[in-house]
């Protein structure tokens, strides 16, 4: 079964810092690109953060460049998303994704919350 799993979510203060993972069962994620979005309430799911297959190549939203980092550990199976100096506007549900096979797969999200 292909699946992807988030977790890491939580309630952190501006400037904080989370990192989210992305568990993959069914599939080998280093064959695979895999992105991070997000969906903040009343907006549109946007692209984060993606990082190829084989790791060849990384993108960063601009309002996210040089405070998220994206990576992979190929023997967990499973891609990070390290959020640093994080905003209280970045508050949203944060999902993985892939596509595979000719079909889009998501994991069911974290909510991170940027809050005092």
């Amino acid at each position: 079964q292909l699946q992807l799993v988030e977790s890491g979510g939580g309630l952190v203060q501006p400037g904080g810092s989370l990192r989210l993972h992305c568990v993959a069962s069914g599939f080998t994620v280093d064959y695979y690109a895999i992105g991070w979005f997000r969906q903040a309430p009343g907006k549109e799911r946007e692209g984060v953060a993606c990082i190829s297959s084989r790791g060849g190549n990384i993108y960063y939203a601009d309002d996210v460049k040089g405070r998220f980092t994206i990576s992979r550990d190929n023997a967990k199976n499973t891609v990070y998303l390290q959020m640093d100096s994080l905003k209280s506007e970045e508050t949203a549900v944060y999902y993985c994704y892939a596509r595979l096979f000719n079909a889009d797969y998501w994991g069911q999200g974290t909510q991170v919350t940027v809050s005092s």
